[in-house]
C-alpha cells in the first residue's frame, strides 16, 4: 500500500518525532533502496515463523514458489531443505540484496534458486509448484484489488494437490491479550488497546533501531516507521516507514473462500500483544 513520504503523513509518536527532526530527517519507504537495506539489516535475525512454516513445506514434496521474498529471510530455509526455489520479488533493492545472499551461499543452495522480479499480485511464471509461500504478513501490502489478483494467480500456479502457505495477524480481543494489551496509551488493566507501540532491535550489523508500530483501535491499516536507535544532534537521521493493512484470519478466509481457495488448517504463532500472526493452510476448492 502506497504512503506519501512526508513527515505530516506519519502519524502518532513517531510523527512527533520526524517534526523535530525537521529537515535532517531523510524519509524513504521501507521498500526503496535505502529502505530495504534498512529492512534487511533489522529483519535478518528474526526467525519468527520460519520453523513452523519450514516444517509445513516439509509435508508436501515438490518445488517452491516464495511470493513477496524480500532479502531471504525464508528463501535461504527453503533451500536448506534440498528444494527448488523460485524467489518472486518487485522491490530491485530487494533482489539486489537477495542476489548477495545467494552468492554467498554453497553453491548447491544457490544453484537451486531462480529469482524473478515481478508483482505477487499479477504474475504469470508459466509452471506450477506445489507449494506457494507468502511469508512475513506480507499480503497485508496488498489492497483488495490487489489480493483478487494474488488469488487468481496462486489457483493458476498451484499444482493438483499443492498447499498455498499464507500468515496473516490474527486481531485479538483486548480480553484475551493479557499484560501486553497496556503500554503508554492503554489502561492499567489491559482493557484499553495500545495504539503505538515501541520496539527496539538490534540488526545483523550490530546498529540498533527503535520500530513505531501506530494502529489506532478500529483502522483497518497500520504505519510502520523504524528509526537509528540512537539520534545524535547534528547531521541526517534515516528514517523509514510503510503503511500496510490489517486483514484478520476471518477476512482472508472469506476472500479466499470467495476465490475458490479453501483454507485447510490454521497454524497460530507464538506473540504478544494486540495480534498474534497465523499460518493459513491452503487448497484449491475441490
Amino acid at each position: 500500500m502506497a504512503v506519501a513520504l512526508t513527515p505530516s503523513t506519519v502519524p502518532g509518536r513517531a510523527g512527533e518525532l520526524l517534526a523535530e527532526l525537521g529537515d535532517r530527517a531523510e524519509l524513504h519507504d521501507v521498500y526503496d533502496e535505502t529502505g530495504s537495506t534498512v529492512y534487511h539489516d533489522f529483519s535478518l535475525k528474526d526467525t519468527h515463523e520460519v520453523r513452523e512454516l519450514v516444517g509445513l513445506v516439509r509435508r508436501t514434496p515438490g518445488a517452491v514458489l516464495e511470493l513477496a521474498a524480500g532479502s531471504g529471510r525464508l528463501t535461504l530455509p527453503l533451500l536448506a531443505l534440498g528444494r527448488e526455489v523460485t524467489a518472486l520479488e518487485l522491490s530491485a533493492g530487494m533482489l539486489r540484496l537477495l542476489d548477495e545472499r545467494l552468492a554467498q551461499a554453497p553453491g548447491r543452495l544457490r544453484e537451486r534458486c531462480v529469482a524473478v522480479r515481478a508483482d505477487m499480485s499479477s504474475f504469470a511464471l508459466g509452471r506450477r509448484f506445489e507449494v506457494i509461500v507468502l511469508g512475513t504478513t506480507s499480503v497485508s501490502l496488498l489492497d483488495e484489488e490487489g489480493r483478487a489478483g494474488l488469488y487468481a494467480a496462486v489457483r493458476e500456479h498451484l499444482a493438483p494437490g499443492g498447499r498455498f502457505l499464507l500468515s496473516t495477524a490474527d486481531i485479538v480481543t483486548s480480553g484475551a491479550a493479557g499484560p501486553a494489551a497496556g503500554g503508554e496509551d492503554g489502561g492499567e488493566d489491559g482493557g484499553e488497546a495500545e495504539v503505538e507501540a515501541v520496539i527496539e532491535a538490534v540488526g545483523a550489523s550490530g546498529r540498533v533501531y527503535r520500530m513505531h508500530d501506530h494502529w489506532p483501535p478500529g483502522s483497518d491499516t497500520r504505519t510502520v516507521t523504524i528509526f537509528p536507535g540512537t539520534v545524535g544532534d547534528e547531521g541526517p537521521v534515516t528514517v523509514c516507514t510503510t503503511t500496510v493493512g490489517v486483514l484478520p484470519a476471518g477476512r482472508l478466509t472469506a476472500e479466499l473462500a470467495a476465490a475458490g481457495l479453501t483454507v485447510l488448517a490454521r497454524h497460530p504463532l507464538p506473540g504478544t500483544g494486540r495480534y498474534r500472526d497465523v499460518l493459513l493452510e491452503v487448497g484449491v476448492t475441490a
